[in-house]
């Protein structure tokens, strides 16, 4: 499933022309095999392979304070969502309230009972791709195999894939970089459509006085947070990632996991003809990258915090293609 939320953008085939915030020409896609795990046939974590208890201790060892930034969203009614695509959108309903229990006594407890105990309970839907969460490696692949070669004719089945899921993402603790590009160009927010190039990851790099490292949680902002509470402003039109900045920070920089704090990390449409996902394809199936979607960076940015210890677990949700998290980082000297 498409993160897509603009998807009528793609029937306009004059933005293609629409000058240096998008691409001139569409590349051919070349990107047509999954990618082979260096960690064996099995493998099904990818580049969360490069977390190792040393890697972790490293991290957590330069912790500088005990301040603590929460890089998740909220979830309501109304939030947004890809539910443009025929996904769910989240809902909320009460499935006990007190006065509720007085008059129906679900579980027989009495009249009595049921005015002295308060007992109110709720339940949630949603797609797993709503709020702050991490894409896992099934959730896009290339003909028919998704990362490592895993097959959707062997591997998937009524209740999901059985390689590759959500339920195969460990806790993470590493070191979190965010690349602030809307502060490097003195904007509250990039551009709608805005495509950030490898120049730009280096620029911003360059002016916060950052270096990346391998094995790296490397978080994109844009300053499009800004809007999470207007959906429809949220959603639409949103800048991203070209292909050209994700091999930057997937190949040179050899990160474990790419973020950004908008509803999908590349911009459409598609630079690439004959693939109108070339990011997530390219990091998800071929590279082994997970991805970090909708992550919250706005009290990142305001305290200038650049290197940080990012500490994150997503719900283990058996053959799911994400699962929600709710991530926190905490400055290292």
């Amino acid at each position: 499933m498409s993160k897509i939320s603009n998807y009528r953008q793609l029937k306009i085939t004059a933005l293609l022309l629409a000058g240096a915030l998008f691409a001139p020409l569409l590349a051919a896609d070349t990107g047509t095999e999954v990618g082979k795990s260096p960690w064996g046939p099995e493998d099904e974590r990818g580049r969360l392979n490069l977390m190792t208890r040393e890697s972790q201790f490293r991290i957590l060892s330069r912790i500088s304070s005990g301040k603590v930034y929460d890089l998740s969203v909220e979830y309501y009614i109304g939030m947004p969502g890809v539910h443009i695509a025929g996904d769910p959108p989240y809902r909320i309903w009460m499935t006990h309230t007190p006065r509720g229990n007085q008059i129906a006594d679900p579980m027989d407890m009495g009249e009595a009972m049921n005015e002295h105990i308060s007992y109110s309970g709720s339940a949630i839907s949603m797609y797993t791709h709503s709020g702050t969460h991490i894409d896992a490696l099934n959730h896009f692949g290339l003909n028919g195999k998704i990362w490592n070669g895993f097959s959707a004719d062997q591997y998937q089945g009524d209740r999901g894939w059985t390689a590759a899921g959500a339920e195969s993402i460990p806790p993470i603790v590493a070191r979190g970089v965010m690349i602030d590009i809307a502060t490097a160009k003195n904007l509250p927010q990039l551009p709608d459509n805005y495509r950030i190039t490898e120049s730009d990851l280096k620029e911003a790099l360059k002016q916060q006085q950052m270096t990346l490292e391998e094995g790296d949680v490397v978080l994109v902002r844009t300053g499009r947070m800004q809007n999470y509470d207007n959906a429809a402003v949220y959603q639409e039109n949103y800048p991203g990632l070209t292909l050209g900045a994700a091999k930057f920070l997937a190949e040179d920089a050899e990160a474990m996991i790419i973020g950004a704090d908008n509803i999908a990390p590349e911009a459409f449409p598609s630079e690439v003809e004959g693939n109108y996902i070339p990011v997530h394809t390219y990091l998800l199936a071929q590279q082994g990258v997970p991805i970090l979607e909708v992550v919250n960076m706005e009290a990142l940015a305001r305290d200038k915090v650049y290197e940080f210890a990012f500490i994150g677990g997503s719900l283990k949700l058996r053959g799911a293609d994400a699962g929600p998290m709710r991530p926190i980082a905490i400055p290292v000297d």
